[in-house]
Formats: structure tokens, C-alpha cells, sequence
């Protein structure tokens, strides 16, 4: 029987516009959440798995392309530019979940979110679905 390794470091497999486009998302969503609006390389390592130094050349890239600026203390932050390419790509790797359900509405007290799931009773109304 072959041995495998699950716990491979996936930067071996996975090209430069890979990391960039993760690097992106996660500050992206760091600081949409709050958590950090300046990130290390070692803060992208709890949610990536890629060695420090190719998260170290795509971040220099991002920063290059206008994408990252350097903060305090080994620390980069997302700037205008990246704000919004960050946004762009993690909205567009979680469309699918971000988007409501099949017969849900924005209202929370609609039967459509309820447990049993009915259909929406505003429905053909100005109710948006």
C-alpha cells in the first residue's frame, strides 16, 4: 500500500496567481470581520497553507501591483485598490453561499425562514427573493 501525505504543503502544486488571489480574499475578509486591518505573514499561515516565503514573493508582488502597501512591523494592509479587488474575488469564490436560498426574502420574520420552510407568502408582491 502507498503512503500518503495529506498534510503536503499545497504552494508546492499551486501557482503564484493561486496564493495572490487567497492573500487577497483573507484580508479581505480579516477585515470585513474586524480582526486585522494590518496582517502578517504569519497571521495568512493560520489560514493558508503555503510556506512563509512564497507568502512572503506573492506579497511583494500584491504590494508592487498597488494591491498591499507594507505597515508597521512586517505588517501589510490592503490598499483602495486592493479593498476592491479583494472583495471582487471573495465574492466571487463564495457567490454561490452568499446568495439567499430558493424562496427567501430579506425579511426575517417571513414563514420562508422559518423551520418548516414554507414558501414565501410575499411572494409576487415587492418582496425581493
Amino acid at each position: 500500500m502507498r503512503d500518503v501525505n495529506f498534510n503536503k504543503t499545497k504552494s508546492v502544486a499551486q501557482p503564484d496567481i493561486f496564493w495572490q488571489d487567497e492573500i487577497l480574499q483573507v484580508m479581505y475578509w480579516m477585515r470585513g470581520e474586524g480582526f486585522a486591518r494590518a496582517i502578517s505573514v504569519s497571521d495568512l499561515r493560520r489560514f493558508l497553507d503555503a510556506d512563509p516565503e512564497s507568502l512572503s514573493a506573492n506579497i511583494a508582488v500584491l504590494c508592487t501591483n498597488g494591491l498591499l502597501e507594507p505597515d508597521a512591523a512586517d505588517r501589510y494592509r490592503l490598499t483602495q485598490s486592493g479593498v476592491r479587488e479583494g472583495g471582487r474575488r471573495f465574492a466571487d469564490e463564495f457567490d454561490g453561499m452568499l446568495r439567499q436560498g430558493h424562496y427567501e426574502c430579506d425579511d426575517p420574520d417571513c414563514d420562508c425562514h422559518g423551520p418548516d420552510a414554507t414558501p414565501c407568502v410575499a411572494a409576487g408582491s415587492s418582496h425581493k427573493h
